[in-house]
């Protein structure tokens, strides 16, 4: 069974999926969504029609002083549509602490052009968490 990573944002929410062996993690797509959660659980929903998945693992938006961000309301909002929405999904939450500044730096060790950053940016967030979680379940 797959783990999918989210990292859920105000307009995009990026998605990333384990290998079916949870060995990789790669960066699936960026659902753009413009604060509309229906979009993101309809499209997760087609993700599990495709890819046996057991797992959610949400980015939880923590600041760097360790206190919870504006947007860990709307991200327990989402979580809970998550829990309703697909009850037999175990969901997790890994902090998510600097995965944007990670992303950013890797596309630009990359070159990644800037009209493109946008729209991949969220994904590889997305894959961060997801990492960091695989790391944490296999020590």
């Amino acid at each position: 069974m797959r783990k999918l990573g989210i990292d859920y944002g105000e307009a995009r929410t990026g998605i990333a999926l384990t290998d079916g062996l949870n060995i990789t993690v790669q960066g699936l797509e960026t659902i753009h969504h413009e604060g509309n959660d229906k979009v993101i659980l309809n499209r997760l929903e087609e993700l599990l029609s495709q890819y046996e998945i057991d797992t959610f693992v949400v980015g939880m938006p923590i600041n760097m002083n360790g206190t919870k961000a504006e947007r860990v309301e709307k991200t327990e909002k989402l979580i809970h549509k998550l829990k309703c929405r697909f009850p037999h999904i175990q969901i997790e939450t890994i902090d998510e602490r600097l995965t944007t500044v990670e992303a950013h730096k890797t596309m630009n060790f990359l070159n990644v052009n800037k009209k493109k950053k946008k729209d991949i940016v969220d994904t590889i967030a997305a894959v961060y968490i997801l990492e960091t979680y695989m790391k944490k379940i296999k020590k």
